[in-house]
């Protein structure tokens, strides 16, 4: 299946004769879409979460199975009736008030299990929310789900509990982890929102793999109280979503000082409540892009993207700069020799080895099934004379 579409148009009409039918395309709508149809009437919180079970019900464990869901909220419906009535009588929290969130399953929780994927873990339910969380309750979203991923944030993308997830766009390829299970989701549209976590990777690998946005934020600027740690010196959470604009309005929900994790005294006085503002649609202008096009070669699926369309979009000239490969080794190998010459070159094994450990070079690109792309990589790769770096200039 080279592609699985994942659109639904849903139909709600409306006693208001100014506004009609409300079409909404669940596969594209983003939370202001949402909100604008939560104050025409044409929507409610109940409404989304239920079309937000029904896409489950349909994606997850029939049809492709993708296996993105480890634990469903028994009593969202419930909380969306609640959050509908509060809108009605008081008006709405925030921008994410009656917005469904998907959690991938290292965040606390302290009304559903928190696994990390393990069965070691299986029904352990916290004692409270992760911080991030709260905020995220306090601002009137809602719990969704508990997301697959990477047991315990170690490679590979399954883990023993929730089995192996699929990338909705290609049920061959890998969805990358450790936040598999909620590239997918968002990928899928089982929520307009969700957050994983990041060590090495691990939000920005699925959000590549998905075709979704997603945000690793800086070290301090988000609480990772609560949160099932891998490494403390690199690990933080973070925002995925179909647009960038999505993944503002949900940091801007989560920021603050909480004296349960000293990291986040870092952004004392630097946080912002509302990222959306700093928004630009020129904010790329004058940046130059990188393109490894060497590596695009091998793969027939993969195409680097019409230069004409990003051209167009942001004026951006590609230019070609080039390093002959021996050249290239010969500068690693003399790094390399220079740094380790004193410790001995075996601790450099030793050195990734850990670094596999605790996620920092792990391999997201990888799918565990050789028979489809290690087959098809190992088939295709070349030997180019020089590798190619495309550098695009706005």
């Amino acid at each position: 299946m080279k592609r699985v579409a994942f659109l639904i148009l849903i139909s709600l009409a409306t006693s208001c004769p100014v506004f009609g039918a409300k079409t909404i395309d669940l596969d594209s709508a983003t939370i202001a879409d949402i909100n604008a149809a939560f104050k025409a009437g044409t929507l409610t919180a109940e409404g989304l979460v239920q079309l937000c079970l029904a896409r489950i019900r349909s994606y997850d464990r029939d049809g492709p199975s993708l296996h993105a869901v480890i634990t469903l909220n028994p009593k969202a419906i419930e909380t969306a009736r609640e959050l509908d009535a509060e809108r009605k009588a008081k008006g709405p929290r925030s921008a994410l008030h009656g917005i469904p969130v998907v959690l991938k399953d290292n965040y606390n929780t302290a009304d559903l299990p928190t696994t990390g994927g393990s069965v070691l873990l299986e029904g352990s339910i916290p004692p409270a929310d992760a911080f991030v969380v709260k905020k995220l309750r306090d601002a009137g979203a809602i719990i969704l789900a508990k997301m697959n991923m990477s047991e315990f944030a170690s490679p590979p993308s399954q883990s023993s509990l929730g089995g192996q997830s699929l990338n909705p766009h290609d049920l061959g390829r890998s969805p990358a982890g450790s936040s598999g299970g909620t590239g997918v989701a968002i990928a899928a549209a089982y929520a307009p929102l969700g957050l994983g976590t990041d060590t090495g990777g691990s939000i920005r690998g699925p959000s590549t793999a998905n075709g979704i946005v997603g945000l690793k934020p800086t070290h301090g600027l988000l609480s990772r109280s609560g949160i099932i740690p891998l490494s403390l010196t690199f690990d933080t959470g973070g925002p995925m979503a179909r647009s960038v604009n999505d993944v503002a309005v949900a940091l801007s929900a989560m920021t603050g000082i909480d004296p349960a994790d000293a990291a986040t005294q870092k952004s004392e006085g630097k946080f912002s409540t509302d990222y959306t503002k700093d928004l630009r649609v020129d904010a790329l202008k004058g940046a130059r892009i990188g393109m490894a096009r060497d590596f695009l070669g091998a793969d027939p699926d993969c195409r680097l993207g019409d230069r004409g369309v990003a051209r167009r979009h942001a004026q951006f000239r590609c230019d070609d700069r080039r390093c002959p490969v021996s050249e290239m080794a010969a500068r690693f190998e003399a790094r390399v020799l220079q740094r380790h010459s004193h410790a001995g070159i075996c601790r450099t094994d030793q050195r990734l080895s850990r670094h596999d450990r605790t996620g920092i070079s792990q391999d997201n690109s990888r799918n565990d099934r050789p028979d489809q792309s290690l087959h098809r990589s190992a088939s295709g790769w070349r030997s180019p004379q020089s590798r190619s770096l495309d550098l695009v200039q706005a």
